[in-house]
């Protein structure tokens, strides 16, 4: 009997008023009480795409603790407003959530609720919709997330319309990698205001580094590297010896970039230069895990390190070899490296 009704109404559907919608509204409303699961998936599927479906049905499949039930109206029924959306957002699971995090045109007060209450997943999705409509509540919320989680720094990083002020927050708190990713992608007005603010953390980074003296250093790699016998099983001894010194400097020849430049970025907290590092020079995961080990100044746990490791596997060489080249071009008019 359900499917017959159903049937007659998507067939007539587009003729019907909305006193001829209430009567089977009326219907349907009675016989869905009585239904399996497989038979309120089929009628959630039918009716969820049709413009004028009956409302109390359409928000009692949205309801619907299954969310093979409540999934397909959440995600396209227009008969759904933001009442029903904000009220279901607030109450279900985190899989009525990311289904509708993935409508069309959602508005701010839903995705305030989404970003607030929503998980990894209803985040990335929710910043990866460009048609939802996010607040500064929202844009606030997922650049807080963002700091450890480098799909949805992407993902809200690479929305036009984000906050010029929540934009370079999330670039202070992104990883190198995703400051790349973002340079790579983005228009030429925001990649110059991504370089003024990367410029910035660079120098800050920087006056952090404590001088060092490598000269006796340079003078050992140097004279390796005539030898043949300065690569990648070397620099990892000198990381994994406490030599850092050497390590730095060995960065310098092997990699091409400038020693002051290579003193900053392995003066940071973060290890993602050092992933780029290695990772244009084709040596993998031990050795960077060494290097970034090595540095005396700096403690590394071990979730930090599973981080690094995540990172290291996402990154391309491509990329790595595109941020090194920008890196061997930054050099200083008088190095002061003492």
């Amino acid at each position: 009997m359900l499917q017959q009704i159903t049937t007659l109404f998507i067939d007539g559907a587009g003729g019907f008023g909305e006193d001829a919608v209430g009567l089977f509204d009326d219907v349907l409303s009675r016989l869905i009480e009585e239904i399996e699961i497989k038979a309120r998936i089929e009628l959630a599927n039918r009716l969820a795409p049709i413009g004028n479906a009956p409302v109390k049905v359409v928000r009692r499949l949205a309801t619907d603790h299954e969310i093979s039930v409540a999934g397909p109206v959440l995600r396209q029924s227009p008969r759904l407003n933001d009442a029903d959306l904000i009220g279901i957002a607030q109450t279900r699971s985190q899989a009525h959530l990311l289904a509708i995090s993935s409508r069309a045109g959602i508005a701010e007060p839903v995705t305030d609720v989404l970003a607030k209450r929503g998980d990894r997943e209803v985040a990335r999705n929710l910043a990866r919709n460009r048609t939802a409509q996010l607040s500064d509540v929202s844009f606030a919320a997922l650049v807080g997330q963002a700091h450890s989680d480098i799909i949805l720094a992407e993902g809200v990083g690479l929305r036009p319309d984000i906050p010029p002020r929540l934009f370079r927050e999330l670039l202070l708190k992104a990883t190198d990698v995703v400051q790349q990713r973002l340079l790579a992608t983005a228009d030429a007005a925001t990649q110059a205001e991504i370089r003024r603010v990367l410029a910035k953390v660079s120098n800050e980074m920087g006056n952090k580094s404590r001088p060092r003296d490598y000269t006796t250093a340079r003078r050992l790699v140097t004279e390796l590297r005539l030898k043949g016998r300065l690569n990648e099983p070397q620099v990892a001894e000198f990381a994994k010896n406490g030599r850092y010194e050497e390590t730095v400097a060995s960065l310098e020849l092997l990699c091409g970039v400038p020693i002051d430049v290579v003193d900053r970025l392995m003066g940071g907290d973060r290890p993602d230069p050092i992933l780029i590092l290695c990772k244009a020079a084709g040596w993998g995961w031990p050795t960077a895990r060494a290097v970034i080990l090595s540095r005396p100044h700096v403690k590394c746990s071990s979730t930090a390190l599973d981080n690094a490791f995540s990172n290291f596997e996402r990154l391309s060489p491509h990329t790595a070899q595109r941020v090194m080249r920008f890196w061997q071009a930054r050099t200083t008019a008088t190095p002061q490296i003492r």
